[in-house]
């Protein structure tokens, strides 16, 4: 055995000291530079920001949902996410802040772009962010009022885009203060945007009795109508108005739809469904809605010759009083930018929105974080630029010539709608998100969302919530209370929300009951129609 002198041993144990110490350094170190995971550092930013999209149902094209999914689309994302394209988000947040916001910081589009060059590794499981719960059948809640397509329209394969408007009786006998609404398309792959409108004069089902086809088109017919309500788009979150404000959806009313359907090259079909959610408390403020047009530009008349790059400012001078809810700047493929701001009686300048990369296929309807106070006599200025020049890649023309106002995608637009209410004081205090933030679906219940499609050619998309854990089962029966189907029997489910497919196509044409029953005596169900 051998001796070690203590003068050996303490060199010895300084040795292994240091050793360790290194050791523990370059642990250190390395833990610091480590590759970013997916399951630590990429998940929060695909859940937060993507996946609200990127799922079954919704218009993403690639779900993204967990981490195959992710992986199999991540040199596309991080290509998406280092151009911006990415979310879609085109308001710049450094001129204001607006409810939803949706963009990733620097930091964020840089650890997607290390995840990836690091070969995108998965990581522990254990740090997975949780996924946001994503209702199926209704963004809101349980709908008011349901107002389905009367029957599919086909819209043609010919790669052109198609305006289109649809009349959508409301069957009110009285006027109703509504404080949403709410479109859930029957196909995402063509429906590009849609625009609310209230008809109660029956201008719209006219011109609708003389289309030879469902719904019709404002080529040969002009009409006029009121009480513009908020529009949908792709991914945008249906606006819940705050208390006490909302629009009116009078009795005997149309809704009409004007419905933006994308060029496709295979004739596919939509049949899509409107829910309408009555206010929860007596409305004392109904919005009205500024659309500024052409007729408000004050530099000149709204046109361009091939080549021209212009700016074209539109003024409009507040008569009143009054509180914003929201803008929409709103234009086509020539659009480059757009910047609205006011200038007050006592010279204050209040930004109201800049869009600095134009892109005609991810608009929206802009809401302020809180009530917008604008005095009387307040000065609104908007500017859009357009580019009808080769330099635009986005130009329809490949040589440019004369352009104006007009619907189809190839023609442009200067449109842009305001949303306001008469000012009350105070209204600087109220949040416009206070509402938005606690949609009726957030305080689980059991309730069955609406289910769509809805009329079906078989296939359906069932949601529904529940308040406790129970065993439940899933059954199809005739309007006699008849059982003509057993979708799931004592099926375990937790208290939250549930999404399934059902399949009924195998039943006969008709009208049908579906019902979710619970070993503790819940029972919600809905009626659907099964057409062929």
């Amino acid at each position: 055995m051998a001796l070690i002198c203590p003068c050996q041993k303490k060199s010895s144990m300084k040795n292994h000291s240091t050793w360790l110490l290194l050791l523990l350094c370059s642990s250190y170190a390395w833990a610091q530079n480590a590759a970013p995971t997916y399951y630590k550092d990429i998940s929060p930013i695909i859940y937060q920001h993507c996946t609200s999209c990127h799922r079954s149902g919704e218009i993403g094209s690639r779900s993204f949902t967990n981490y195959e999914e992710v992986l199999d689309a991540a040199s596309a994302i991080q290509y998406e996410t280092y151009i911006r394209h990415m979310p879609p988000w085109k308001a710049d947040p450094e001129y204001r802040h607006f409810l939803g916001e949706n963009y990733l910081t620097d930091a964020q589009v840089q650890t997607i772009t290390d995840w990836v060059s690091a070969g995108a590794p998965a990581g522990n499981p254990a740090d997975e962010a949780q996924m946001p719960n994503f209702p199926e059948g209704s963004q809101i809640g349980t709908p008011d009022l349901v107002l389905p397509f009367a029957q599919a329209y086909a819209h043609a394969g010919d790669g052109s885009d198609e305006y289109r408007y649809f009349v959508l009786p409301t069957g009110l006998t009285q006027d109703q203060d509504i404080k949403c609404i709410e479109m859930r398309p029957g196909n995402t792959q063509i429906v590009h945007h849609a625009l609310f409108q209230v008809d109660a004069e029956g201008s719209a089902a006219e011109a609708d009795s003389e289309s030879e086809l469902y719904g019709f088109t404002d080529d040969n017919v002009w009409f006029a109508l009121d009480g513009s309500l908020p529009g949908y788009a792709p991914g945008q979150k249906p606006p819940v108005s705050p208390p006490t404000i909302g629009h009116k959806l009078p009795a005997n009313s149309d809704l009409v739809v004007q419905m933006h359907y994308a060029p496709t090259f295979q004739t596919q079909t939509d049949s899509s469904v409107v829910n309408i959610f009555f206010a929860d408390q007596p409305i004392h403020r109904y919005i009205e809605t500024k659309i500024m047009l052409p007729t408000d530009i004050v530099n000149g008349l709204f046109f361009m010759f091939g080549g021209e790059v212009k700016t074209f400012h539109g003024v409009w001078d507040v008569p009143k009083d009054i509180s914003l809810l929201s803008i929409a700047p709103h234009c086509h493929l020539l659009g480059k930018t757009w910047e609205v701001y006011a200038i007050t009686p006592s010279n204050d300048t209040i930004n109201l929105v800049r869009v600095p990369d134009w892109d005609f296929h991810w608009q929206r309807d802009y809401q302020f974080e809180k009530l917008l106070y604008l005095p009387k006599n307040t000065t609104i200025h908007a500017f859009a630029t357009y580019d009808n020049s080769t330099n635009n890649p986005n130009n329809p023309d490949p040589t440019p010539g004369f352009i104006t106002w007009g619907e189809n995608t190839t023609d442009e637009m200067y449109y842009l709608p305001i949303s306001y209410v008469n000012y009350q004081t105070g209204d600087e205090n109220i949040s416009v998100g206070e509402a938005l933030a606690n949609p009726e679906w957030v305080f689980p219940k059991n309730q069955i969302y609406p289910i769509y499609p809805n009329p079906t050619n078989g296939q359906l998309v069932v949601g529904f919530s529940l308040i406790e854990a129970v065993q439940g089962t899933i059954n199809i029966y005739g309007l006699d209370g008849k059982l003509l189907k057993n979708v799931a029997s004592n099926t375990n489910y937790l208290p939250g929300k549930h999404s399934l497919s059902i399949e009924i196509g195998d039943l006969p044409s008709g009208e049908f009951i579906v019902a979710i029953e619970s070993n503790k005596g819940h029972r919600i169900s809905q009626k659907v129609i099964l057409m062929r």
